[in-house]
């Protein structure tokens, strides 16, 4: 029987947990030809490594020293707080990655609280020690008051600590004097990591991932936590409500390397994947028919907020994408449900619109964006936080926002933190930045990074997680200004363009193709304005010297998907397709949107 230690990595975006799992990787010489490659193995989906995010938490494995090492992935995103907690389920202790400069970020906190209550033991990484002005020692500290402070029991304050740069590929005890191998960090798992207890006794595995194959169907990750499963054995599945169901393990896989190995068979303290389960779900228990023992389950976070998913609908729709009707994109919600876990989708009366549900814009856009990379065209609503009744009481969601800004921009953070019903916790001086901590609605946070970054000059550092529902606040005031809407279709002119640049910003170039209803820019004032920017320039047959060629037009403002779903009013859509994301009013008639206005109105 090998010895197993199963150790998840928790780090905050960025902190370089990534670059350390391939070195690991690398170093146990496991993928010779991807190094050659200089390839980052771990974040392979095309999103994650543009946002520098980890989405999917995944599951990787080496040997060394005769030591099978599971190293299991967290999203560091509190928007993927779901899959944060079962995957420490399965883990026996926790790598905590910090950089050597920013020190403790709040999502490492969110995931390092969870580790902590589960009684997980910690090893300490700080990374980046090669960077300028880094202060490894104060970092040391900082870690230790925030463990202090989440209650860690003594043995787990008790942590070692090793520095080092993932990147440059060396770790040791001491950052002054920098190594050349990232072994010291195996070194230490192997010590202080529990071995995974393998206890004797009837099947008991926990289902606490998910994985989908076209060829095979859902797979059920997780860990064996007694006795041993058997490819081809005849098992009962415990459900949420208790009941029992007979099912047959037709697979087995472990991990190993980035890849999966076929078995046999798997004892306790590993994780495996297994196949052939039918309907299962997150937190069932997989373990013996005649004497069934059911692990407690996994709580899974509720949604936070919603969105409207319809077809696209407007002039432009089916130019673009593969998957265009109502049935494509149902068909791709229900999908995502198989693996996505915090997500829901409900049926709305109309049979081309859906309700989605997820833990924050972030977790919403990164699906839109995934099908519109696939080859959907859809439009979106705008975004609406979840509210609900307790003891009578209206309640809605409420968030940690901090923020780390230049001293001289503190002020501003604070007024637009105010204006979301913020309320200042903790204010302190980080170095040559503010620290600031607001407890604010989730309402007040949509919009938030782009108003933040406009009137910071870019400076601020800001992150968010869902604490608790408390009641409601009170109304929060919206966009003040109006949209700039199109009144015909065809392309802009630079003409027309320039005459009306004093009604507003543009989010369009000329010679770009619109459509009435289109919003092309934000207005000045309140109030929508309807604008004709197709026309030309009338050509007289007197000549004016060199006033044709005089139009400066200011650049158009761009939008992200996320920016574009904060910006969008009630009477908006989003239309997201495969090469475009535009905002368009759901009614695209002017008499139209004017008769629907009355009708609210009465």
């Amino acid at each position: 029987m090998q010895s197993i230690r199963n150790v998840a990595i928790i780090a905050h975006v960025d902190h370089g947990k990534t670059t350390l799992v391939d070195k690991i990787i690398h170093a146990t010489s496991q993928m010779r030809d991807n190094q050659e490659k200089g390839e980052l193995i771990l974040d392979s989906n095309d999103l994650e490594r543009e946002r520098g995010i980890t989405i999917l938490a995944k599951n990787i494995a080496v040997q060394y020293k005769g030591v099978k090492i599971n190293i299991i992935d967290t999203p560091g995103h509190a928007d993927f707080g779901g899959e944060v907690e079962r995957v420490l389920k399965m883990a026996d202790g926790v790598l905590l990655l910090v950089d050597a400069f920013e020190g403790c970020m709040p999502q490492t906190r969110f995931v390092l609280s969870k580790a902590i209550a589960l009684g997980l033991k910690p090893i300490v990484v700080i990374n980046k020690v090669d960077k300028e002005n880094c202060r490894p020692d104060e970092v040391q500290e900082q870690v230790f008051d925030l463990m202090f402070n989440l209650d860690a029991t003594e043995e787990q304050l008790d942590f070692v600590t090793i520095y080092g740069s993932s990147k440059q590929g060396w770790m040791s005890t001491d950052w002054k004097n920098p190594g050349t191998e990232i072994t010291p960090i195996l070194d230490t798992i192997i010590e202080v990591i529990p071995e995974a207890p393998s206890p004797e006794g009837k099947p008991v595995f926990q289902v606490s991932s998910l994985d989908y194959s076209s060829f095979v169907g859902r797979i059920a990750i997780g860990r064996v936590y007694q006795g041993s499963l058997k490819e081809g054995q005849s098992v009962g599945l415990v459900k949420s409500d208790n009941t029992l169901k007979r099912t047959k393990i037709k697979e087995l896989n472990v991990f190993q390397g980035l890849g999966r190995l076929k078995v046999q068979e798997v004892k306790a303290g590993d994780i495996c994947a297994i196949t052939g389960i039918e309907g299962f779900e997150i937190g069932d228990t997989i373990t013996d028919l005649e004497n069934p023992e059911a692990m407690t389950r996994i709580p899974i976070d509720e949604p936070t907020m919603s969105m409207l998913f319809t077809i696209n609908n407007s002039p432009f729709f089916g130019k673009e994408g593969k998957y265009v009707t109502s049935r494509h994109l149902r068909d791709r919600l229900f999908k995502e449900l198989e693996k996505n876990l915090a997500l829901r989708v409900e049926e709305t009366g109309s049979e081309d619109k859906f309700m989605v549900f997820g833990r924050g814009v972030l977790h919403l856009s990164v699906l839109i964006e995934t099908m519109r990379r696939e080859g959907y065209e859809l439009q979106v609503g705008q975004p609406q936080v979840i509210f609900k009744q307790i003891d009578d009481i209206r309640q809605e969601p409420v968030e940690l926002l901090v923020v780390d800004v230049p001293e001289n921009f503190s002020g501003r953070v604070i007024e637009l933190a105010t204006k979301g019903k913020g309320e200042l916790k903790i204010m302190e001086p980080k170095g040559n930045l503010q620290h600031l901590e607001f407890e604010i609605p989730s309402r007040g946070l949509i919009g938030m990074r782009t108003n933040m970054l406009n009137s910071t000059s870019g400076e601020a550092v800001m992150t968010h997680r869902f604490i608790e529902y408390q009641p409601y606040k009170g109304p929060i005031q919206g966009r003040i200004n109006g949209s700039l809407i199109s009144l015909e279709s065809g392309p802009g002119t630079a003409y027309s363009i320039d005459k009306l640049q004093d009604r507003g910003v543009f989010f369009v170039d000329p010679g770009e193709e619109l459509y009435t209803g289109q919003v092309i820019g934000e207005s000045n004032k309140t109030g929508d304005i309807v604008i004709n920017i197709q026309k030309g320039k009338k050509m007289s047959n007197v000549r004016a010297s060199g006033s044709d060629d005089s139009v400066k037009i200011v650049p158009k403002r761009k939008f992200s998907l996320e920016e574009a779903l904060e910006y969008i009013q009630k009477d908006e859509y989003v239309e997201v397709t495969p090469k475009n994301i535009r905002m368009r009013k759901i009614y695209l008639n002017e008499h139209e949107r004017k008769r629907m206005e009355n009708k609210v109105e009465d």
